[in-house]
C-alpha cells in the first residue's frame, strides 16, 4: 500500500496559484489512481479531481474545470494539483487520495488518504 504526503499550500491572494504537490512511498504507485480531495471549514470533504494510473483519464468536479490540472509522474512517484485563477471559495484543507479503481474515485471512495495541506486565498 501507498502512503501520501502532500506539501504546496499557503496562503496565495484571489487570481493567484498554487502547485500542490502529493509525494508517495511504495512500490505499487503507479497501479493507484490518484486524486484531490478538499474540505472547507464547517463543510463536507468534496472531490476535485483525478487521474488514472496510466494518466490517461482525468476528471473533474465543476467548480474547478478549466482552472486546475491534475497530473502525474509516475517515475517520480508524484502527483500534482496546478490551481491557477484561484478564488476565495477555493480555500479548504486538500488531500491526496489514491484508490486502485478509477472510476470509485469521484464518489469518495479512497483506499489511502494523505495528511492534508491548506490552502487559504485572500480576497
Amino acid at each position: 500500500q501507498v502512503q501520501l504526503v502532500e506539501s504546496g499550500g499557503g496562503l496565495v491572494q484571489a487570481g493567484g496559484f498554487l502547485r500542490l504537490s502529493c509525494a508517495a512511498s511504495g512500490r505499487t504507485f503507479s497501479t493507484y489512481a490518484l486524486g484531490w480531495f478538499r474540505q472547507a471549514p464547517g463543510k463536507e470533504r468534496e472531490f476535485v479531481a483525478a487521474v488514472s494510473w496510466s494518466g490517461t483519464s482525468i476528471d473533474y468536479a465543476d467548480s474547478v474545470k478549466g482552472r486546475f490540472t491534475i497530473s502525474r509522474d509516475n517515475a517520480r512517484n508524484t502527483v500534482y494539483l496546478q490551481m491557477n485563477s484561484l478564488k476565495p471559495e477555493d480555500t479548504a484543507v486538500y488531500y491526496c487520495a489514491a484508490q486502485r479503481r478509477y472510476s470509485n474515485l469521484r464518489r469518495g471512495d479512497v483506499e489511502v488518504w494523505g495528511q492534508g495541506t491548506l490552502v487559504t486565498v485572500s480576497s
